[in-house]
């Protein structure tokens, strides 16, 4: 069930009506949203529910284990088979099939093959709710975070307005606003709606659009299109991918403030930032906080001196890239990440620090190296196959007819990157004065955004959002 659909439009009329009926008495509140979650997450296959409830239950116990251990050696014990536990389940379900396929691949280079081919269904957002896990143990481990509840940590995990792309919520961050009792008359709805209409142009008259009329086309065949449309394609598909992914990411934190709680903001005007440190301080936020947490900080951060903390960001970002999934492609994608930020805080160190306090990039020049970096790993992201990652660099000089580039498609890509330096307080006078009107004005100013996103996306429907198959 995915969010712009008029099976999901059912389910959460049905949801916020009981939800706020429910929300003075939390006894009864906790199990109806739990199960309204598990509905949600398992429409396609109810399968995976089992395997949440799996997930989330292993965790508790590991999570209590690691508390109750009376010296350190068995509570690092306890959280290391905690965090090997949940890193089998993510490798089986995302790695075990390219794993395989790639030592096959190798062998029938020599002569050898024929080991099984493995056909394993991702189960929506498992990426997602097994980083929450184990960021709930080793912060458990840490010392931050005591065992909640395991019917608390159920509804973290299950919570459906992020479960299937995110953001990924920390216990502390989600658990005490179970604690804090509720009052439907005071549900943020005028935000929350200003998020969800926001969200939906974005998935729906932007990224789709892009991807429908330029993007996909280039990728599918990229030796049939000339250098402009490549280059269309390419700038394209960073517009799609921005407000695909923080489209969704508004409409969960809407729907949330819908049902009383705060989630984490997920992107901050990332295609403005100066450097890719910058730009992972604004994209995917609370994913660049859990790998700086859960993985740069352990391996030594820059305590170690320059050289490791070049090799800590490498294999942080490598790492990163493989979380989006078993590829090779996402593996240089990660590269390049990693790479690039090495490269930056490299020349940070040697050139533009207190040695050379005179010698800085133009701003407009920074911006323009960073953006294009971020574009260039793109291309290896979208791609399906290395193959047409290269074909797509390879095209990015031909000639030839444009039929693709038209100034609705130019417009659309460009507005996406400069609509990020619209200033913050014009997007909150904007959503003072959408609060302000009368409920049935803000009804009627939603359903019209809802009736142009119908008529954009035309007979094809709503596009899965990207980030479902992470």
């Amino acid at each position: 069930m995915t969010f712009p659909t008029i099976e999901f439009a059912a389910f959460l009329t049905v949801v916020l009506f009981l939800s706020w009926l429910l929300m003075p008495h939390p006894r009864a509140w906790r199990p109806f949203i739990l199960v309204s979650s598990w509905v949600f997450y398992g429409w396609l296959d109810w399968r995976w529910v089992l395997l949440l409830i799996g997930s989330t239950v292993v965790n508790t116990v590991f999570a209590n284990a690691v508390a109750r251990a009376e010296d350190p050696a068995g509570r690092k014990l306890w959280v290391t088979i905690a965090v090997a536990a949940n890193l089998t389940l993510l490798g089986v379900f995302k790695y075990l099939g390219f794993f395989v396929g790639s030592v096959d691949d190798a062998l029938s280079g020599i002569g050898i093959g024929g080991l099984p081919v493995l056909q394993i269904v991702l189960p929506i957002g498992i990426s997602f709710f097994t980083f929450q896990s184990i960021s709930y143990v080793v912060d458990v481990y840490r010392g931050d975070q005591r065992p909640v509840p395991l019917v608390d940590f159920a509804i973290l995990q299950a919570f459906f307005p992020h479960i299937v792309a995110g953001p990924i919520v920390r216990v502390g961050e989600f658990v005490p606003q179970l604690r804090t009792p509720r009052d439907p008359r005071k549900v943020l709805a005028g935000p929350a709606l200003f998020l969800i209409a926001g969200g939906l142009i974005k998935k729906t008259v932007v990224a789709d659009e892009l991807a429908r009329r330029v993007v996909d086309p280039v990728f599918s065949d990229p030796g049939a299109h000339s250098g402009l449309e490549t280059l269309l394609a390419i700038y394209g598909f960073a517009a799609q991918i921005y407000c695909d992914f923080s489209g969704y990411t508004d409409m969960a934190i809407g729907l949330a403030l819908l049902l009383g709680f705060r989630l984490p903001q997920n992107f901050d005007r990332p295609y403005l930032a100066t450097s890719l440190r910058l730009f992972w301080h604004g994209w995917h936020m609370t994913l660049s906080r859990w790998l700086r947490d859960y993985l740069y900080i352990p391996l030594g951060g820059n305590r170690r001196g320059p050289r490791r903390t070049y090799v800590n960001l490498m294999l942080t970002m490598l790492l990163g890239g493989l979380w989006h999934g078993a590829a090779w492609t996402f593996l240089i994608w990660g590269g390049i990440h990693g790479g690039a930020l090495a490269g930056e805080r490299w020349l940070g160190e040697r050139w533009l620090g207190e040695r050379y306090p005179r010698v800085r990039l133009p701003r407009w020049l920074a911006w323009l190296i960073t953006f294009n970096i971020v574009c260039l790993a793109w291309v290896f992201f979208r791609s399906p196959d290395l193959g047409t990652a290269f074909a797509v660099l390879g095209q990015v000089g031909a000639g030839g007819p444009s039929p693709l580039v038209t100034p609705v498609l130019v417009a659309l890509a460009a507005g996406a990157v400069a609509i990020q330096a619209v200033p913050r307080d014009f997007w909150q006078r904007a959503e003072a004065w959408f609060v302000a009107r009368p409920a049935l004005g803000q009804g009627i100013a939603l359903g019209t955004l809802i009736v142009i996103a119908d008529a954009a996306v035309g007979q094809q429907g709503v596009a899965p959002f990207i980030y479902f198959q992470f």
